[in-house]
């Protein structure tokens, strides 16, 4: 063999040598978690330490997963509540991998899993929402909300009728506990769950507004028809000043100052 056709072999070897080192090594980030395949087939146990770690070269593959907290938003559903009012919830989610090995083994990638907690939250906040009148999912608590004196008669009223037994809170937090029962076997791990929003569906929001619209109107002409009657009340004493002798009219002049006055 002549030196030319060594150096030859000697780079083709050396260029070998780089290919296999190469593929053999692989660096896990802090961020990162990691399950070996070998032909498809989970082997050994997951890498969860950053650093440098090695694998067969071309035989076994790296399959890297997220370690840090994810976020599941869904989308809002039209549920009817125990009342039948037929609302939008909207809800959102915190979770992890908690077990890559599971996770690759039942729904593989992040975005079936995302599938998988659609069905599953959803479906779990559906039940919960219809078992409950629609104040249950609106507040936490029986506090008395601020409202004017006009408003405070109807509100004695529809507060005595509606009072929370769980609460808006209390209904994520019995949610999160049943679907924290449901995920494991996918190697998942939900933090948190939240209800985000709480609307009517378009049909009933405007007949809400429409009823706003009215009681502000009921409002207003009864503060008119106070106004009138005060305004009748003072015109009638004026007639009186007009035509009376003057002490009379001077009293007459101090009840009307002290109508005014308590008026105002």
């Amino acid at each position: 063999m002549t030196q030319r056709n060594k150096l030859y072999l000697y780079g083709f070897l050396i260029f070998l040598a780089i290919i296999v080192f190469s593929d053999a090594f692989y660096t896990v980030d802090q961020t990162k978690q990691v399950i070996i395949t070998q032909f498809g087939n989970p082997v050994g146990d997951p890498v969860l330490t950053a650093g440098l770690h090695v694998k067969l070269p071309f035989i076994q593959k790296a399959t890297f997963f997220e370690k840090r907290i994810m976020e599941w938003d869904g989308d809002a559903n039209q549920i009817p509540t125990k009342d039948k009012k037929y609302i939008l919830v909207n809800t959102f989610a915190r979770w992890r991998i908690a077990d890559p090995l599971k996770f690759y083994q039942s729904v593989n990638n992040v975005r079936s899993a995302m599938g998988r907690l659609d069905d599953i939250i959803d479906g779990i906040t559906r039940d919960f929402i219809s078992e409950n009148v629609l104040i249950e999912v609106v507040r936490n608590s029986n506090r008395t909300m601020v409202s004017s004196s006009e408003e405070k008669e109807d509100a004695v009223i529809e507060a005595d009728s509606l009072k929370i037994e769980l609460g808006r809170t209390a209904i994520t937090r019995e949610i999160l506990k049943l679907v924290q029962k449901k995920v494991p076997q996918y190697g998942i791990e939900v933090l948190d769950i939240r209800i985000k929003q709480v609307n009517y569906i378009a049909e009933v929001r405007q007949k809400v507004f429409d009823r706003m619209v009215s009681e502000r109107k009921r409002i207003a002409q009864l503060y008119r028809s106070q106004g009138q009657g005060k305004r009748a009340e003072i015109t009638g004493i004026l007639r009186k000043f007009s035509a009376g002798p003057f002490v009379q009219n001077f009293a007459l002049f101090i009840s009307i100052s002290h109508i005014g006055i308590n008026h105002i």
